[in-house]
């Protein structure tokens, strides 16, 4: 059994050490750990770093592509490169290494496809209490649409086995993280999420300039990946309403017309016919999607089954650059087997 801990980088050269240095080399259940850093258009020396801190594999692409699209990338190598399971964790050093026995202790007991790492965000101190509520709405509205219990659904501190991973295909450029659970859920994977700890706050984060910023780009995704996967129920909901509001409106009229002053509601008139044109118009893009809903599932598959060819005929991963051998790495310095860290900082840890 091998894991692989793939860790998605934009100029991290600061923070990636820190971030190493609490992985795992070990961990029950595995025969072997790799560390894999997708660097996705960095200019300063996050590879360099990287390589010197025993990092065993590089996808190092050729430009900026989001942090969905790094994601993804990852992914795709570490299937190639022979992994049964997956850890995904950021560069900025705020999940804690140490807790990746708990979080794939449920994949290897066969109960879960994919493990998402609760960080109990109402207990982050960085956190401000609008960003708690925000956080804690953001992932009801996520539960409802993928039909899942996880409780922080942002939480890029996850892992997936292999079947999960062959499945799973983003199409979004802001996150993954949303597209992901909502996509797992439609597709009746296995999903289970247990409490993790994270560090103290290394930086501001790079996806949003925010706290709005954030909602709104959420808001849109959560939406667009919703439609994505149940465009018949949004388009028809919204049809729904606004033929209830034409029927309001001419209600209106009717009453109007009975009273003998119809001809001064004339507006109520045109006005509920334009609200029943769209509601019509809604109704059918309804249909339309939902007929492209099932082709999407068509493609999906089938990209799934080019995936297992590529695995098959052994393809070797795209941009991918060998990293430290076993000789170069540096002496192992981070949490062991057990999940307990080596080092004196683990004070910052925010129980």
């Amino acid at each position: 059994m091998k894991l692989i801990i793939q860790i998605p980088c934009l100029d991290e050269e600061k923070t990636l050490p820190e971030t190493l240095r609490d992985l795992p080399r070990e961990v029950p259940g595995f025969d072997s750990v790799e560390w894999l850093v997708i660097d996705d258009g960095s200019t300063d020396r996050t590879v360099e770093v990287a390589v010197a801190n025993g990092v065993d594999h590089i996808v190092r692409l050729t430009n900026n592509k989001g942090l969905a699209n790094g994601f993804q990338a990852g992914l795709d190598a570490a299937l190639k490169l022979g992994a049964d399971v997956i850890v995904n964790t950021d560069a900025d050093n705020q999940y804690y290494g140490g807790d990746i026995p708990k979080l794939v202790e449920p994949i290897i007991a066969g109960r879960a496809d994919m493990v998402v790492g609760d960080r109990q965000v109402m207990t982050i101190e960085h956190f401000s209490p609008l960003k708690k509520s925000l956080q804690r709405l953001g992932s009801w509205v996520v539960r409802q649409a993928s039909e899942t219990t996880v409780p922080d659904t942002t939480s890029g501190f996850r892992a997936y086995n292999r079947e999960a991973a062959l499945q799973l295909s983003v199409v979004s450029k802001y996150t993954y993280t949303l597209e992901t659970i909502i996509q797992a859920g439609k597709m009746t994977v296995a999903i289970d999420h247990v409490p993790i700890r994270t560090n103290a706050k290394t930086r501001e984060s790079r996806l949003f300039k925010s706290m709005w910023q954030y909602v709104r780009r959420n808001m849109v995704s959560i939406f667009r990946i919703y439609s994505m996967y149940e465009p018949l129920r949004v388009f028809m909901t919204l049809a729904i309403i606004l033929g209830l509001f034409a029927l309001a409106v001419w209600t209106r009229f009717l009453v109007a017309y009975i009273d003998g002053t119809g001809a001064g509601h004339v507006q109520s008139l045109i006005l509920g016919a334009v609200l029943f044109n769209a509601a019509v118009v809604l109704a059918a893009l309804g249909i339309i999607g939902d007929l492209l809903s099932g082709q999407r599932i068509m493609l999906q598959r089938t990209f799934e089954r080019v995936r297992r060819l590529e695995l098959h005929a052994e393809i070797p991963p795209s941009h991918y650059e060998p990293g430290a051998t076993p000789e170069s790495r540096p002496p192992t310095t981070g949490a062991n087997a057990s999940g307990e860290s080596h080092t004196e900082e683990r004070e910052k840890v925010q129980l």
